[in-house]
Protein backbone atom coordinates (compact mmCIF):
# COMPACT_ATOMS: atom_id res chain seq x y z
CA UNK A 1 0.00 0.00 0.00
CA UNK A 2 1.22 3.48 -0.82
CA UNK A 3 2.35 4.96 2.48
CA UNK A 4 1.64 8.47 1.21
CA UNK A 5 -2.06 7.66 1.46
CA UNK A 6 -2.22 5.72 4.71
CA UNK A 7 1.04 5.68 6.55
CA UNK A 8 -0.45 3.91 9.52
CA UNK A 9 -1.16 0.78 7.51
CA UNK A 10 2.54 0.44 6.78
CA UNK A 11 3.53 1.78 10.19
CA UNK A 12 7.06 0.78 11.02
CA UNK A 13 9.26 1.53 13.96
CA UNK A 14 12.23 3.16 12.29
CA UNK A 15 15.33 4.30 14.12
CA UNK A 16 18.13 6.37 12.71
CA UNK A 17 20.21 4.03 10.57
CA UNK A 18 18.19 0.88 11.39
CA UNK A 19 14.73 -0.59 11.00
CA UNK A 20 12.50 -2.86 13.04
CA UNK A 21 9.68 -5.08 11.80
CA UNK A 22 6.45 -3.36 10.86
CA UNK A 23 3.68 -3.20 13.43
CA UNK A 24 -0.05 -3.09 12.83
CA UNK A 25 -1.92 0.11 13.51
CA UNK A 26 -5.35 1.66 13.10
CA UNK A 27 -5.17 3.51 9.76
CA UNK A 28 -7.39 6.32 11.02
CA UNK A 29 -6.95 6.60 14.79
CA UNK A 30 -9.14 9.28 16.33
CA UNK A 31 -8.05 11.84 18.85
CA UNK A 32 -9.45 11.40 22.34
CA UNK A 33 -10.93 14.45 24.10
CA UNK A 34 -7.81 14.67 26.27
CA UNK A 35 -5.45 14.78 23.28
CA UNK A 36 -4.35 18.12 21.95
CA UNK A 37 -2.46 18.11 18.68
CA UNK A 38 -0.60 21.14 17.33
CA UNK A 39 -2.84 23.87 15.93
CA UNK A 40 -0.50 24.10 12.94
CA UNK A 41 -1.21 20.51 11.92
CA UNK A 42 -3.80 19.58 9.31
CA UNK A 43 -6.39 17.04 10.40
CA UNK A 44 -7.73 16.07 13.80
CA UNK A 45 -6.72 12.40 14.04
CA UNK A 46 -3.68 10.91 15.72
CA UNK A 47 -0.64 12.02 13.66
CA UNK A 48 1.77 9.43 15.08
CA UNK A 49 2.15 7.59 11.79
CA UNK A 50 1.08 10.09 9.15
CA UNK A 51 1.55 13.62 10.49
CA UNK A 52 4.28 14.67 8.07
CA UNK A 53 2.68 12.79 5.20
CA UNK A 54 -0.72 14.47 5.44
CA UNK A 55 0.83 17.86 6.17
CA UNK A 56 3.04 17.55 3.10
CA UNK A 57 0.15 16.53 0.86
CA UNK A 58 -1.99 19.38 2.18
CA UNK A 59 0.73 21.93 1.43
CA UNK A 60 1.38 20.43 -2.01
CA UNK A 61 -2.29 20.51 -2.91
CA UNK A 62 -2.66 24.11 -1.73
CA UNK A 63 0.33 25.12 -3.81
CA UNK A 64 -1.22 23.67 -6.98
CA UNK A 65 -4.27 25.92 -6.54
CA UNK A 66 -2.33 29.08 -5.61
CA UNK A 67 -3.22 28.94 -1.92
CA UNK A 68 -0.45 30.24 0.33
CA UNK A 69 -0.50 28.20 3.54
CA UNK A 70 -0.18 29.61 7.04
CA UNK A 71 3.44 30.17 8.04
CA UNK A 72 3.00 28.09 11.18
CA UNK A 73 1.93 25.09 9.10
CA UNK A 74 5.16 25.24 7.12
CA UNK A 75 7.17 25.82 10.28
CA UNK A 76 5.58 22.76 11.87
CA UNK A 77 6.67 20.62 8.93
CA UNK A 78 10.21 21.97 9.09
CA UNK A 79 10.29 21.22 12.81
CA UNK A 80 9.75 17.52 12.19
CA UNK A 81 13.16 17.17 10.54
CA UNK A 82 16.00 15.51 12.42
CA UNK A 83 19.58 16.78 12.42
CA UNK A 84 20.61 14.05 9.96
CA UNK A 85 18.08 15.34 7.42
CA UNK A 86 15.42 12.65 7.79
CA UNK A 87 11.84 13.43 8.76
CA UNK A 88 9.87 11.64 11.42
CA UNK A 89 6.16 11.01 10.82
CA UNK A 90 5.44 12.95 14.01
CA UNK A 91 7.61 14.45 16.73
CA UNK A 92 5.44 15.68 19.57
CA UNK A 93 8.36 17.39 21.30
CA UNK A 94 10.63 19.06 18.79
CA UNK A 95 12.73 20.66 21.52
CA UNK A 96 14.29 17.24 22.07
CA UNK A 97 16.79 16.09 19.46
CA UNK A 98 16.12 12.93 17.47
CA UNK A 99 17.77 9.83 18.90
CA UNK A 100 17.89 6.10 18.25
CA UNK A 101 14.24 5.75 19.28
CA UNK A 102 12.94 8.39 16.91
CA UNK A 103 10.85 6.97 14.09
CA UNK A 104 12.04 8.18 10.69
CA UNK A 105 11.24 6.87 7.23
CA UNK A 106 11.87 7.50 3.55
CA UNK A 107 8.24 8.22 2.69
CA UNK A 108 7.75 11.03 5.20
CA UNK A 109 11.12 12.48 4.21
CA UNK A 110 10.41 12.33 0.46
CA UNK A 111 6.94 13.81 0.84
CA UNK A 112 8.30 16.68 2.94
CA UNK A 113 10.96 17.37 0.31
CA UNK A 114 8.33 17.60 -2.41
CA UNK A 115 6.17 19.98 -0.38
CA UNK A 116 9.02 22.25 0.73
CA UNK A 117 10.51 22.33 -2.76
CA UNK A 118 7.17 23.38 -4.21
CA UNK A 119 6.79 26.18 -1.67
CA UNK A 120 10.35 27.38 -2.29
CA UNK A 121 12.85 28.98 0.02
CA UNK A 122 13.78 25.85 1.96
CA UNK A 123 16.89 24.64 0.14
CA UNK A 124 18.81 23.91 3.32
CA UNK A 125 16.12 21.58 4.66
CA UNK A 126 15.52 19.84 1.35
CA UNK A 127 19.25 19.50 0.70
CA UNK A 128 19.81 17.75 4.02
CA UNK A 129 16.82 15.50 3.43
CA UNK A 130 17.97 14.49 -0.04
CA UNK A 131 21.45 13.77 1.28
CA UNK A 132 19.94 11.44 3.88
CA UNK A 133 17.81 9.71 1.25
CA UNK A 134 20.88 9.10 -0.89
CA UNK A 135 22.73 7.74 2.11
CA UNK A 136 20.11 5.04 2.67
CA UNK A 137 19.67 4.01 -0.97
CA UNK A 138 19.82 0.25 -1.43
CA UNK A 139 22.32 -1.49 -3.70
CA UNK A 140 19.54 -2.34 -6.15
CA UNK A 141 18.95 1.41 -6.58
CA UNK A 142 15.67 1.59 -4.67
CA UNK A 143 14.36 2.37 -1.22
CA UNK A 144 12.22 0.65 1.34
CA UNK A 145 9.86 2.41 3.75
CA UNK A 146 12.42 1.99 6.51
CA UNK A 147 16.06 2.85 5.93
CA UNK A 148 17.79 -0.41 5.02
CA UNK A 149 14.52 -2.22 4.32
CA UNK A 150 13.96 -4.12 1.10
CA UNK A 151 13.16 -1.86 -1.83
CA UNK A 152 9.51 -1.48 -2.78
CA UNK A 153 7.83 0.24 -5.72
CA UNK A 154 5.97 2.81 -3.63
CA UNK A 155 8.88 4.06 -1.56
CA UNK A 156 11.23 4.10 -4.53
CA UNK A 157 8.72 6.12 -6.53
CA UNK A 158 8.03 8.76 -3.89
CA UNK A 159 11.80 9.24 -3.45
CA UNK A 160 12.19 9.65 -7.21
CA UNK A 161 9.58 12.39 -6.98
CA UNK A 162 11.56 14.07 -4.22
CA UNK A 163 14.77 13.92 -6.24
CA UNK A 164 13.07 15.37 -9.30
CA UNK A 165 11.48 18.17 -7.27
CA UNK A 166 14.90 19.55 -6.29
CA UNK A 167 16.40 19.25 -9.75
CA UNK A 168 18.23 15.94 -9.33
CA UNK A 169 18.36 13.44 -12.18
CA UNK A 170 17.12 10.15 -10.69
CA UNK A 171 18.90 8.10 -13.35
CA UNK A 172 22.21 9.42 -12.03
CA UNK A 173 21.47 8.75 -8.36
CA UNK A 174 23.21 5.45 -7.72
CA UNK A 175 24.58 3.83 -4.59
CA UNK A 176 28.17 4.96 -4.15
CA UNK A 177 27.76 8.12 -6.22
CA UNK A 178 27.41 8.98 -9.89
CA UNK A 179 29.45 6.72 -12.11
CA UNK A 180 29.96 4.14 -9.39
CA UNK A 181 31.00 0.76 -10.77
CA UNK A 182 27.96 -1.41 -11.24
CA UNK A 183 25.77 1.20 -9.54
CA UNK A 184 22.01 0.80 -9.87
CA UNK A 185 19.62 3.70 -10.25
CA UNK A 186 16.06 3.97 -8.89
CA UNK A 187 14.79 3.14 -12.36
CA UNK A 188 16.68 -0.16 -12.24
CA UNK A 189 14.87 -1.00 -9.02
CA UNK A 190 11.47 -0.21 -10.54
CA UNK A 191 12.10 -2.21 -13.70
CA UNK A 192 12.87 -5.28 -11.58
CA UNK A 193 9.35 -4.96 -10.13
CA UNK A 194 7.58 -4.63 -13.50
CA UNK A 195 5.55 -7.60 -14.74
CA UNK A 196 5.72 -8.71 -18.41
CA UNK A 197 2.84 -8.16 -20.81
CA UNK A 198 1.69 -11.77 -20.80
CA UNK A 199 -0.02 -13.63 -18.00
CA UNK A 200 -1.85 -12.34 -14.95
CA UNK A 201 -1.35 -8.71 -14.11
CA UNK A 202 0.15 -7.92 -17.50
CA UNK A 203 2.11 -4.67 -17.38
CA UNK A 204 1.57 -4.01 -13.67
CA UNK A 205 4.16 -3.40 -10.98
CA UNK A 206 4.56 -5.47 -7.86
CA UNK A 207 5.04 -3.87 -4.46
CA UNK A 208 7.90 -6.28 -3.68
CA UNK A 209 8.80 -9.82 -4.76
CA UNK A 210 7.40 -12.54 -2.55
CA UNK A 211 9.65 -14.90 -0.57
CA UNK A 212 10.23 -16.97 -3.70
CA UNK A 213 11.02 -13.94 -5.83
CA UNK A 214 7.72 -14.02 -7.72
CA UNK A 215 5.95 -10.80 -8.68
CA UNK A 216 2.24 -10.16 -8.15
CA UNK A 217 0.35 -7.24 -9.66
CA UNK A 218 -0.48 -4.48 -7.19
CA UNK A 219 -2.65 -1.59 -8.36
CA UNK A 220 -1.45 0.77 -5.63
CA UNK A 221 2.20 0.04 -6.41
CA UNK A 222 1.46 0.39 -10.12
CA UNK A 223 -0.09 3.85 -9.74
CA UNK A 224 2.95 4.95 -7.74
CA UNK A 225 5.46 3.33 -10.08
CA UNK A 226 3.99 4.89 -13.23
CA UNK A 227 4.82 8.32 -11.79
CA UNK A 228 8.19 7.08 -10.58
CA UNK A 229 9.13 5.59 -13.93
CA UNK A 230 8.20 8.89 -15.57
CA UNK A 231 10.46 10.72 -13.11
CA UNK A 232 7.57 12.73 -11.66
CA UNK A 233 6.46 13.76 -8.20
CA UNK A 234 2.90 13.87 -6.88
CA UNK A 235 1.71 17.08 -8.59
CA UNK A 236 1.72 16.40 -12.34
CA UNK A 237 0.50 17.97 -15.54
CA UNK A 238 -1.24 15.79 -18.09
CA UNK A 239 1.18 14.06 -20.41
CA UNK A 240 0.99 14.15 -24.19
CA UNK A 241 -1.41 11.55 -25.58
CA UNK A 242 0.41 8.25 -25.71
CA UNK A 243 -0.32 4.63 -26.48
CA UNK A 244 -1.84 2.64 -23.65
CA UNK A 245 -0.77 -0.67 -25.10
CA UNK A 246 1.38 -3.07 -23.15
CA UNK A 247 4.45 -4.28 -25.00
CA UNK A 248 7.65 -6.12 -24.19
CA UNK A 249 9.24 -5.41 -27.56
CA UNK A 250 12.88 -4.38 -27.35
CA UNK A 251 14.69 -3.29 -24.22
CA UNK A 252 12.23 -2.18 -21.59
CA UNK A 253 12.78 1.46 -20.69
CA UNK A 254 11.29 3.27 -17.70
CA UNK A 255 8.98 5.10 -20.12
CA UNK A 256 7.72 1.84 -21.61
CA UNK A 257 7.27 0.34 -18.16
CA UNK A 258 5.17 3.39 -17.26
CA UNK A 259 3.05 2.89 -20.38
CA UNK A 260 2.62 -0.79 -19.53
CA UNK A 261 1.58 0.12 -15.99
CA UNK A 262 -0.95 2.60 -17.32
CA UNK A 263 -2.36 -0.10 -19.61
CA UNK A 264 -2.86 -2.34 -16.58
CA UNK A 265 -4.60 0.42 -14.64
CA UNK A 266 -6.83 1.29 -17.57
CA UNK A 267 -8.00 -2.30 -17.81
CA UNK A 268 -8.52 -2.57 -14.05
CA UNK A 269 -10.68 0.56 -14.05
CA UNK A 270 -12.62 -0.09 -17.25
CA UNK A 271 -15.49 -2.12 -15.77
CA UNK A 272 -16.56 -0.27 -12.61
CA UNK A 273 -14.62 2.97 -12.85
CA UNK A 274 -12.88 2.31 -9.55
CA UNK A 275 -10.36 0.00 -7.94
CA UNK A 276 -11.35 -2.41 -5.18
CA UNK A 277 -9.77 -2.58 -1.76
CA UNK A 278 -7.50 -5.57 -1.31
CA UNK A 279 -6.79 -5.14 2.40
CA UNK A 280 -6.46 -8.54 4.09
CA UNK A 281 -9.59 -9.51 5.98
CA UNK A 282 -11.65 -6.62 4.59
CA UNK A 283 -14.75 -6.99 2.48
CA UNK A 284 -14.50 -5.95 -1.12
CA UNK A 285 -15.24 -2.26 -1.34
CA UNK A 286 -14.25 0.67 -3.52
CA UNK A 287 -10.75 1.96 -2.94
CA UNK A 288 -11.11 5.71 -3.30
CA UNK A 289 -7.50 6.63 -2.59
CA UNK A 290 -5.99 4.16 -5.01
CA UNK A 291 -8.52 5.16 -7.64
CA UNK A 292 -7.49 8.79 -7.28
CA UNK A 293 -3.82 7.79 -7.53
CA UNK A 294 -4.59 5.77 -10.65
CA UNK A 295 -6.27 8.75 -12.28
CA UNK A 296 -3.17 10.84 -11.67
CA UNK A 297 -0.93 8.11 -13.07
CA UNK A 298 -3.05 7.74 -16.21
CA UNK A 299 -3.12 11.48 -16.78
CA UNK A 300 0.63 11.80 -16.32
CA UNK A 301 1.30 9.01 -18.81
CA UNK A 302 -1.01 10.54 -21.41
CA UNK A 303 -3.97 8.17 -21.08
CA UNK A 304 -6.57 10.90 -20.63
CA UNK A 305 -9.42 8.86 -22.07
CA UNK A 306 -8.81 6.00 -19.64
CA UNK A 307 -8.73 8.48 -16.73
CA UNK A 308 -12.10 10.02 -17.57
CA UNK A 309 -14.40 7.27 -16.24
CA UNK A 310 -12.70 6.85 -12.82
CA UNK A 311 -12.52 10.64 -12.50
CA UNK A 312 -16.28 10.93 -13.01
CA UNK A 313 -16.77 8.12 -10.51
CA UNK A 314 -14.72 10.01 -7.92
CA UNK A 315 -16.71 13.18 -8.54
CA UNK A 316 -19.92 11.30 -7.83
CA UNK A 317 -18.79 9.13 -4.92
CA UNK A 318 -15.76 10.47 -3.04
CA UNK A 319 -17.26 13.25 -0.90
CA UNK A 320 -18.14 11.10 2.10
CA UNK A 321 -14.81 9.26 1.98
CA UNK A 322 -12.83 12.49 1.86
CA UNK A 323 -14.81 14.05 4.72
CA UNK A 324 -14.08 11.02 6.90
CA UNK A 325 -10.46 10.58 5.85
CA UNK A 326 -9.35 14.19 6.17
CA UNK A 327 -6.66 16.39 4.62
CA UNK A 328 -4.65 13.74 2.77
CA UNK A 329 -7.81 12.56 1.00
CA UNK A 330 -8.80 16.08 -0.04
CA UNK A 331 -5.24 16.61 -1.22
CA UNK A 332 -5.31 13.44 -3.33
CA UNK A 333 -8.49 14.57 -5.04
CA UNK A 334 -7.11 18.07 -5.64
CA UNK A 335 -3.95 16.60 -7.15
CA UNK A 336 -6.15 14.41 -9.35
CA UNK A 337 -8.14 17.41 -10.47
CA UNK A 338 -4.93 19.32 -11.15
CA UNK A 339 -3.50 16.49 -13.25
CA UNK A 340 -6.51 16.44 -15.56
CA UNK A 341 -7.48 20.09 -15.71
CA UNK A 342 -10.57 19.71 -13.55
CA UNK A 343 -11.75 22.55 -11.31
CA UNK A 344 -11.12 21.36 -7.72
CA UNK A 345 -13.48 24.05 -6.46
CA UNK A 346 -16.37 22.34 -8.20
CA UNK A 347 -15.56 18.65 -7.97
CA UNK A 348 -18.89 16.91 -8.21
CA UNK A 349 -20.39 19.92 -6.49
CA UNK A 350 -17.77 20.01 -3.72
CA UNK A 351 -15.20 22.75 -3.21
CA UNK A 352 -12.21 20.56 -2.38
CA UNK A 353 -9.98 23.56 -1.72
CA UNK A 354 -12.36 25.02 0.83
CA UNK A 355 -12.75 21.63 2.49
CA UNK A 356 -8.99 21.10 2.69
CA UNK A 357 -8.35 24.57 4.07
CA UNK A 358 -10.95 23.94 6.78
CA UNK A 359 -8.94 20.99 8.16
CA UNK A 360 -6.06 23.23 9.28
CA UNK A 361 -4.97 26.79 9.98
CA UNK A 362 -6.46 29.48 7.78
CA UNK A 363 -4.07 30.06 4.86
CA UNK A 364 -2.34 33.39 4.32
CA UNK A 365 -4.12 33.74 1.01
CA UNK A 366 -6.53 31.67 -0.99
CA UNK A 367 -6.87 32.54 -4.64
CA UNK A 368 -10.50 32.48 -5.69
CA UNK A 369 -11.61 30.30 -8.56
CA UNK A 370 -14.66 30.81 -10.79
CA UNK A 371 -17.81 30.93 -8.71
CA UNK A 372 -16.04 31.25 -5.36
CA UNK A 373 -16.91 33.94 -2.87
CA UNK A 374 -13.61 35.74 -3.37
CA UNK A 375 -13.99 35.70 -7.15
CA UNK A 376 -17.54 37.06 -6.95
CA UNK A 377 -16.43 39.78 -4.56
CA UNK A 378 -13.71 40.77 -7.01
CA UNK A 379 -16.19 40.87 -9.88
CA UNK A 380 -18.57 43.01 -7.84
CA UNK A 381 -15.76 45.43 -7.04
CA UNK A 382 -14.94 45.73 -10.72
CA UNK A 383 -18.59 46.36 -11.56
CA UNK A 384 -18.73 49.09 -8.93
CA UNK A 385 -15.75 50.74 -10.62
CA UNK A 386 -17.40 50.75 -14.01
CA UNK A 387 -16.37 47.24 -14.99
CA UNK A 388 -13.09 48.49 -16.42
CA UNK A 389 -10.70 45.91 -14.98
CA UNK A 390 -12.39 42.57 -15.70
CA UNK A 391 -14.09 43.38 -18.98
CA UNK A 392 -11.17 45.32 -20.41
CA UNK A 393 -8.94 42.30 -19.80
CA UNK A 394 -11.52 39.96 -21.32
CA UNK A 395 -11.82 42.20 -24.37
CA UNK A 396 -8.06 42.28 -24.85
CA UNK A 397 -7.97 38.51 -24.58
CA UNK A 398 -10.63 38.12 -27.26
CA UNK A 399 -8.86 40.50 -29.62
CA UNK A 400 -5.56 38.76 -29.06
CA UNK A 401 -7.20 35.45 -29.87
CA UNK A 402 -8.37 36.52 -33.33
CA UNK A 403 -6.42 34.63 -35.97
CA UNK A 404 -4.82 32.15 -33.60
CA UNK A 405 -7.84 29.92 -33.02
CA UNK A 406 -9.20 28.48 -29.80
CA UNK A 407 -6.95 27.79 -26.87
CA UNK A 408 -7.31 24.13 -26.00
CA UNK A 409 -6.36 22.73 -22.65
CA UNK A 410 -4.23 19.62 -22.99
CA UNK A 411 -5.30 18.45 -19.57
CA UNK A 412 -8.29 16.43 -18.52
CA UNK A 413 -9.91 16.00 -15.15
CA UNK A 414 -7.57 14.50 -12.64
CA UNK A 415 -7.03 12.59 -9.49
Amino acid sequence: MYVRRSAAVLAATVVIGAAAPAVAADPTPSASPSQAFPAALYGGTDPTYDGVWRQSLALLAQDTVAVKPASKSVDWLLGQQCANGAFAPYRADTSTACDAKTMIDTNSTAAAVQALAALGGHDTATGKAVSWLKSVQNKDGGWGYAAGGASDANSTSVVIGALASVGEKPAEVVKGGKGGKGGKSPYDALLKLALPCDGDGAGAFAFQPDKKGALSANADATAAAVLGALGKGMPVEAGKPASADCTDAGDRTPEQAAANGAAYLAQALAKDGHLTSAMPGAEDQPDYGNTADAVVALAAQGSAEAARKPLRWLERNSAQWAAKSGPAAYAQLILAAHATGTDPRDFGGTDLVEQLNATGPAPQSAAGGPGTASAKASEQEDDDNGGVSVWWIVGVGLVAGIGVGFLISGRNKGK
